[in-house]
């Protein structure tokens, strides 16, 4: 075979191997615009005052989804500022101290596992060790729930991120007389700190639409309650259950409360995305 006809053959199999790319993306993109359409068609008719200052009504009835937004913002706060420190301690364990020796690379299994879990798993677990303990549901539970979900995504971006810190900033600080403990919290998490903060919003993401663990730990509460250690309204599952309803007014809600999580979740990876960027360009 001549040159010539090497580069054509070349050229057609490029060809034909990006038009079938292209063609992959366009199907993805045309089911998720069609996705994203009929959420915004279907939810922005729900989006009123209402639904952000009444608590969810009895069917046939005017109401909104105070109490399970409330609720949302409650538990995935509380996940958040538990799971937060768990995953960025135990992220630094494993990138700074564990590069000998058997913890690290166990942890990192364990860790892989979890991020690969199914929720509900999760759920059941916390079911099994917490609510049949204390034989109620309550918003601790779904709380728990989410700590387990909010650690592994926050572990693993803080040991990626740590592992992008350049040696040489490690042995400059230690060349200074710095101890370890020093150069890790005063350099490399410095250094580090947009990549893990992006870690952390993606976590809250991940959490946001949670619905199957708050199914078996948290339930739900029709009525506005700020105690935690009873059941609690949450928006994934009053989605659910507004969802499977025969009532066009809780459908309408649900519709409503499907487009708010959306737009949270595409608001928090847009500004983890942004961050990210950032740090790639500032270093």
């Amino acid at each position: 075979m001549n040159t010539a006809a090497l580069y054509r053959r070349r050229r057609i199999i490029n060809f034909v191997n990006l038009g079938i790319s292209m063609l992959a993306v366009l199907f993805g993109l045309f089911w998720l615009v069609w996705i994203l359409w009929t959420l915004f068609a279907q939810g922005l008719s729900a989006i009123s005052l209402s639904m952000f200052t009444q608590t969810t009504p009895p069917p046939g009835s005017a109401g909104g989804l105070a109490n399970a937004i409330f609720g949302s913002l409650l538990m995935s706060l509380i996940a958040v500022l538990i799971g937060t420190p768990i995953g960025v301690l135990a992220g630094t364990y494993v990138a700074e101290y564990g590069r000998r020796g058997w913890l690290a690379p166990a942890t990192r299994f364990i860790n892989d596992i979890l991020l690969s879990a199914p929720s509900i798993v999760i759920g059941l677990f916390v079911y099994a060790v917490y609510v049949a303990n204390i034989q109620h549901f309550s918003g601790w539970a779904g709380t728990f729930a989410l700590a387990l979900i909010v650690i592994p995504v926050v572990l693993k971006t803080t040991e990626n991120m740590l592992r992008l810190v350049p040696d040489t900033m490690r042995e400059a600080a230690a060349a200074l007389g710095a101890p370890q403990w020093i150069v890790i919290s005063s350099v490399t998490l410095r250094a580090a700190r947009s990549g893990i903060i992006t870690g952390i919003l993606l976590a809250v993401a991940r959490i946001s639409g949670e619905t199957a663990p708050l199914l078996f730990t948290a339930l739900n509460n029709q009525f506005w309650s700020v105690n935690m250690n009873a059941p609690m309204a949450n928006l994934p599952v009053v989605i659910f259950q507004f969802a499977m309803s025969p009532y066009q007014d809780w459908q309408t809600l649900a519709w409503g409360g499907a487009l708010l999580i959306t737009l949270a979740v595409l608001t928090l990876n847009i500004l983890a995305r942004s961050l990210f960027a950032q740090k790639s360009s500032n270093s």
